[in-house]
């Protein structure tokens, strides 16, 4: 008898005992790809994070969390499926436009920090398109990625000189059909980035024009969200994401690690060269910045606005409410940048000069 209870215990204490958790996994999306479909990011400080291992280092303790990447060919629109269908936890480095197309078409997220703000887009033309100025680019045919957060910004760069894209033949290609149809010829220039500079090396497009020392509101701007699901399930977790984010961003937009960071976006593989073009004369933390001031919130109003009249929106974005601010000011207060970076008002007005910016020189 004694027997027979002491196996009945053992087995209440077997059934008992809690069966051993499967390890969260923190899953992560990015907008984009390098060339040749690298899984790398490059000119942001999600790509930094990336690249560094900020978010895996800061879990390197905790064997039951996990961190997974996804990288998009599809850019944000593919990356909006991919949150709608519940296969991620974080959007990072979500382009404006894309990201206020999901909000408002129903994706339940909360807007964590800036990734990258003030991104200058180019214009690069065939040396043999009669192209030489924007006023120029009527009649022609050009690529447009559409539906990411270059196709505004490059719609009001064609305003600002009087055309719209109907006054142009734009073909809705991504960046790397975008490069391979300029390259053969079959458009005669295309709006983009830093991938544009190693065409221009070679002869085979001439960038004749950069938003960068034009209005400051033409550049191109992303964030970093969180799921509203996520958010509720593991607050901890999130602090702990945006935590490895701003360590990131600190590091990014110190001058001192200027050429480092440029190598370390060359996995992307663009050349570490383009990158130095692409942020010549110009600060780091000009566009490496995580604040949510009142800059970067006009621009995403700005934005909504546009793309509203694009007729894209079901409703209105409350821009205001979608910021959820508490992460990132605990992150900063931790890590004591609360005045690390410049602040700006709406008009992009500076308001208060960061102590990077007061203390950094900028490689040109």
């Amino acid at each position: 008898m004694t027997l027979r209870i002491a196996a009945i215990l053992l087995g209440l204490l077997f059934w008992a005992a809690p069966s051993r958790a499967e390890p969260l996994v923190i899953r992560i999306g990015y907008p984009g790809i390098g060339i040749d479909n690298r899984q790398f990011a490059g000119g942001s400080v999600v790509a930094t994070a990336h690249s560094t291992h900020a978010v895996e280092r800061e879990f390197v303790n905790d064997p039951d969390i996990k961190v997974e990447w996804t990288f998009f060919r599809g850019a944000g629109p593919a990356l909006n499926e991919s949150l709608a269908a519940g296969h991620l936890d974080f959007a990072a480095g979500l382009g404006d436009q894309p990201a206020i197309i999901g909000r408002a078409n129903g994706l339940k997220t909360k807007w964590l920090l800036t990734d990258t703000v003030r991104v200058t887009i180019y214009l690069a033309v065939r040396p043999d398109s009669g192209i030489h100025k924007i006023e120029d680019l009527a009649g022609h045919k050009l690529s447009q990625f559409k539906g990411t957060n270059l196709q505004l910004a490059a719609d009001r760069v064609l305003a600002a000189h009087g055309l719209s894209e109907k006054n142009a033949r734009f073909v809705n290609l991504d960046f790397a059909n975008a490069l391979a149809a300029l390259t053969s010829g079959d458009v005669d220039g295309s709006f983009g980035s830093v991938e544009l500079f190693s065409l221009q090396k070679r002869g085979i497009v001439s960038v004749i024009y950069g938003t960068k020392g034009d209005d400051p509101t033409f550049g191109r701007n992303s964030a970093i969200y969180v799921t509203e699901a996520f958010e509720q399930a593991h607050p901890e977790i999130v602090q702990r994401v945006v935590n490895a984010f701003v360590r990131a961003a600190r590091w990014a937009a110190d001058e001192k690690n200027r050429d480092a960071e440029f190598e370390l976006w060359s996995k992307t593989g663009i050349p570490a060269d383009s990158y130095r073009e692409d942020f010549a004369n110009e600060a780091l933390a000009n566009r490496l910045d995580p604040l949510i001031d009142a800059y970067v919130l006009a621009r995403y109003k700005d934005q909504a606005q546009r793309v509203r009249d694009y007729g894209l929106l079901r409703k209105d974005v409350d821009v205001d409410g979608w910021a959820e601010r508490k992460y990132l000011d605990q992150a900063l207060a931790e890590q004591r940048l609360e005045h690390f970076w410049s602040t700006y008002d709406a008009a992009g007005n500076k308001l208060t000069t960061g102590e990077v910016e007061a203390t950094g020189t900028v490689t040109h």
